[in-house]
């Protein structure tokens, strides 16, 4: 069901770590170097990435470390979570035209760096098939970077997505294509009804998760993800089943968590060397 990932903890660490910052520039920046570590010990890792407003103080502090000289990201590869079907990957608002301007260009990275599925192709649930035989083709993702959706959702997989599921296309709820619409000029017809996302399932076998969410519209979602039941109601609660998944919150997004306390002390008590 979950290929290739070992159920065993890793480095003590639980399965699923919350981590509690101030704000998302704080998020950006622990992630951040999370990923500079991963490189500097893997210089060619496959980084999975994802878009939307969220992601972007990660992808920021990460290319600040590299035009410093930080971290050397040239061998570094990306893999994209998910993709428009009908768009032009030449369209501005394609998740290849998106990436290519907020990750690759940032860290100097070409094109034969990157991966994802084809929106366009004539058969689509071949171009999905091809990408999950590619993601493991290539090694596998090393770290997967996640949004999370006010309910619950990670990728495209929407509520009651089967935890088990592999890329595949799905159709946008009317909510998400109101949500996306101010990424097309407010347009909500020019918004597509499917994509091509990863499932749970493929993300699930990335070696390492780390979820992103910030203000007070995420926190119900964060406290079901990492404090109610694993179910397909709630998508991202299937990270409570992978090995090494770490959440990383701001205040507002952490205010509805009742152990908010205790994933403080634990996070603040931790050996520096375990990292995120």
């Amino acid at each position: 069901m979950f290929g290739c990932v070992p159920f065993t903890f890793q480095n003590g660490r639980p399965s699923v770590e919350v981590v509690i910052v101030s704000d998302a520039k704080a998020g950006g920046e622990l992630i951040a170097e999370a990923m500079a570590e991963l490189l500097r010990h893997k210089p060619d890792a496959l980084l999975g990435v994802a878009t939307g407003s969220t992601p972007l103080p990660i992808y920021e502090a990460l290319a600040a470390k590299v035009l410093s000289g930080a971290v050397d990201a040239s061998r570094a590869r990306v893999a994209q979570l998910d993709e428009y079907v009908g768009l032009p990957a030449e369209h501005p608002e394609s998740y290849r035209s998106v990436l290519r301007r907020e990750v690759l260009e940032p860290l100097g990275l070409n094109v034969d760096s990157f991966m994802g599925p084809d929106g366009t192709a004539e058969d689509v649930r071949a171009a999905c098939e091809a990408y999950d035989k590619a993601l493991a083709e290539a090694g596998g993702v090393d770290l997967q970077l996640l949004g999370i959706g006010t309910d619950g959702h990670i990728g495209f997989n929407e509520p009651c997505s089967s935890l088990a599921s592999r890329t595949r296309i799905k159709t946008l709820t009317e909510q998400t294509r109101v949500d996306n619409a101010r990424f097309f000029e407010g347009d909500i017809e020019q918004v597509p009804h499917h994509v091509i996302t990863q499932g749970i399932g493929t993300i699930l076998e990335a070696r390492h998760l780390v979820l992103l969410a910030t203000g007070e519209g995420k926190a119900d979602a964060v406290a079901a993800t990492v404090e109610g039941p694993i179910a397909a109601v709630c998508p991202a609660s299937a990270l409570q089943l992978h090995p090494h998944a770490t959440v990383v919150v701001d205040e507002a997004a952490a205010s509805k968590l009742k152990l908010a306390d205790y994933f403080r002390h634990t996070y603040a008590n931790k050996p520096d060397w375990q990292g995120i």
